[in-house]
């Protein structure tokens, strides 16, 4: 097997455009396993943590996995889980995958398939991340993946469904699992910490 040659990571622009195969080699240097890296249009990304951001997450992580504790309909994964998306890699805060699709993660490296359900959680929203965040919609349409896209400071919800209108839901709304994850409902105002 022939490695492809790139730069060493202290020559890696923030901005350096890099094939997947790249990227992967790139993400699993030593140097970086403590990383979260995505990989966005060929440019990589670290992504960005907060506490409140991981409160939610945390919170939608409890409810998804209390639904499938009692419906096993395939597991989910944290923000350290990242998929292949088309030719990019994300670390979604919580994603979904269902069993008739896949068994069991895989166990190195980004999951080979793209996740049916991603929540991928917005705070705070610049107008970098709102870029970012619109290529990767575009990339999960394209593997069929519903994303669900939590605004922490507006306290709403937008759900991302393939071949659907985007709906946004507020905190007097409920949010449901449509073909992506059957049977899964959530009141809208659970997703947040009550002010």
């Amino acid at each position: 097997m022939t490695m492809t040659a790139f730069p060493p990571p202290s020559l890696i622009p923030p901005r350096a455009v890099l094939s997947a195969e790249a990227f992967e080699v790139f993400a699993d240097l030593p140097e970086n396993h403590d990383k979260i890296l995505e990989l966005i249009a060929g440019e990589v990304y670290e992504v960005p943590s907060n506490a409140y951001s991981s409160m939610i997450a945390s919170r939608m992580s409890g409810e998804i996995y209390i639904f499938l504790k009692n419906n096993p309909l395939g597991f989910i994964t944290g923000e350290a889980g990242g998929y292949r998306v088309a030719t990019d890699r994300y670390a979604p805060d919580v994603a979904y995958v269902s069993f008739a699709r896949q068994k069991e993660p895989d166990r190195r490296g980004y999951n080979s398939i793209a996740p049916d359900l991603a929540v991928e959680i917005e705070d705070p929203v610049t107008p970098q991340s709102a870029q970012r965040l619109a290529s990767k919609l575009s990339r999960y349409n394209t593997t069929n993946t519903t994303v669900w896209v939590i605004y922490p400071e507006t306290r709403t919800v937008q759900v991302h469904a393939p071949h659907q209108e985007v709906k946004t839901l507020a905190v007097g709304d409920t949010l449901d699992g449509g073909e992506a994850f059957p049977g899964f409902t959530l009141a809208v105002k659970d997703i947040f910490p009550p002010q």
